[in-house]
């Protein structure tokens, strides 16, 4: 257990900062996890522009402390953002304390059988109270479904067969393409209509497209697009 530090006159009481382990600098992914967090996090900026939020992909989430941090492969926190000054300690990882509430939606990806993401995982993000948790098994390490998403109800998890979160807005989709030259099965963010959210990549060959279809309009009206 920590210090604590008292913060103002109503005996609130928040851990210092200064005494938490806020990295260890310890690689723990693999290739397909590492590729498939930059997916998810990096389309969520490419697209979600004018929205506040934070999301990220191996940074601690310290949640009371009375307990080490947990690591999500990747997490998404609404009407947040990072901190001006993030280098700062009591800044370079998520606090539930400081940011005033837990990520929406945390999100793991199985690699083997040793992670207990279905056991104690489960249990502390349920007592973190992320109004989801999203387990990603594309080797089918815990059982035959890839992808399953639990919604909190009151205070426990519930699996639903609901891909869709009603909370943030936003959907989860497996989607076969090619993301980094690698074609395989992604888990990505989708709109309700299931259009997966763009990379910064994919939306500029939509442009792309957009402005050669244009071009060639022009050229058919007469007009050489090149003199505009």
């Amino acid at each position: 257990m920590v210090n604590q530090l008292l913060i103002n006159d109503d005996d609130y009481y928040v851990p210092d900062a200064n005494q938490l382990v806020t990295e260890n600098d310890t690689p723990v992914d693999n290739f397909g996890s590492a590729k498939q967090q930059r997916l998810l996090v990096g389309s969520l900026y490419s697209s979600l522009q004018n929205q506040t939020f934070l999301a990220e992909a191996n940074v601690g989430i310290y949640y009371t402390d009375l307990q080490p941090p947990i690591i999500p492969d990747v997490f998404l926190s609404l009407d947040v953002q990072v901190p001006e000054k993030w280098w700062e300690k009591q800044n370079r990882c998520y606090m539930v304390w400081r940011f005033g509430k837990p990520p929406e939606v945390v999100l793991e990806i199985v690699s083997n059988k040793e992670g207990d993401e279905l056991g104690k995982k489960l249990e502390i993000y349920e007592h973190m109270r992320a109004s989801y948790y999203i387990v990603y098994d594309p080797n089918q390490q815990l059982g035959e479904k890839v992808l399953r998403v639990y919604e909190l109800r009151g205070r426990r998890y519930f699996e639903t067969s609901e891909n869709w979160l009603e909370q943030v807005g936003l959907g989860v989709t497996l989607w076969e393409g090619k993301f980094e030259d690698r074609q395989d099965t992604w888990l990505r963010w989708c709109y309700q209509d299931g259009t997966v959210l763009p990379t910064g990549d994919e939306h500029a060959s939509l442009a792309e497209q957009r402005a050669q279809i244009l071009a060639d309009r022009l050229r058919a009206m007469g007009i050489d697009p090149e003199t505009l």
